[in-house]
């Protein structure tokens, strides 16, 4: 036996497959984490960051500096005063970075 179909249930139909698609777009967006280099240390040493997130430096010193995996598997380039970069946190991604120019400049992202 054949059962009809009331415009009702093909309302109901729609709207929660709609209702499924927005909530499946609003899944946690990316968090963006600022670290500060002033006076020749990264402000904070250690960011705590999720896959997906992004970790951004921005150099308040004169002299230059840059953030740079430890074995050189990603670096920002080198960033002059008041300029910015931003790295993407992914799985396997080096975590431990060092300025270049100053190497004793050291710290870390931590994956939660």
């Amino acid at each position: 036996m054949q059962q009809a179909i009331s415009r009702r249930s093909v309302l109901i139909g729609v709207t929660a497959s709609a209702a499924t698609a927005f909530l499946g777009s609003q899944a946690r967006a990316g968090e963006t984490h600022e670290i500060l280099i002033k006076r020749f240390k990264f402000e904070p040493q250690t960011v705590r960051a999720r896959v997906g997130d992004i970790v951004r430096w921005t150099n308040l010193d004169i002299a230059p500096h840059t953030a740079t995996a430890d074995a050189f598997g990603w670096d920002t380039g080198e960033l002059l005063r008041d300029e910015s970069a931003e790295i993407a946190v992914a799985d396997g991604m080096e975590l431990t970075y060092f300025c270049a120019f100053h190497p004793h400049m050291k710290a870390t992202i931590e994956i939660v």
